[in-house]
């Protein structure tokens, strides 16, 4: 689970460099050439729908999303152990409807077509299917993890 997270996380941060080269890009553009390209918006934005969803994977795993302890300082180990094995049943609950309906709309706009790319429009919804699975699979790791341990 690590390696598949760090990997998530690699790809992410080299979407966020290629979405920064892609911006500069349309910048300069812009401003020096006085012709901003016509794929450089839509494929900006089609990198960071990619990099945000891996990223938001491996948060699951790696537990750098936002949350609010205040509930689990009040509480015994015993208790926060089934807790947090609770919040990630919900998490998996969550992320295979994110994953089940990404691949129905990605389904539902796959003959649409990216004008300035030339791509379906399903490219910019197949991460929330890839996405969510990884997050069902991060989930249920991390309740083996604590479900195995000691109190």
């Amino acid at each position: 689970m690590q390696r598949i997270s760090t990997m998530l996380i690699n790809l992410a941060a080299l979407g966020l460099i290629a979405m920064t080269a892609v911006i500069g890009w349309q910048v300069f553009g812009r401003f020096v050439l006085d012709s901003s390209p016509s794929w450089s918006e839509q494929t900006a934005l089609l990198l960071m729908v990619w990099y945000v969803f891996f990223a938001a994977a491996a948060g699951v795993w790696e537990r750098f999303h936002i949350r609010i302890e205040i509930l689990e300082h009040r509480m015994q180990a015993a208790n926060v152990r089934k807790l947090r094995i609770a919040i990630h049943a919900l998490i998996a609950l969550l992320s295979l409807a994110i994953a089940v309906y990404g691949g129905m709309l990605a389904w539902l706009v796959h003959d649409n077509v990216i004008p300035s790319l030339g791509l379906s429009r399903s490219w910019a919804y197949v991460p929330l299917m890839l996405a969510g699975a990884l997050m069902v699979l991060f989930s249920l790791g991390r309740i083996h993890k604590r479900w195995t341990e000691k109190t």
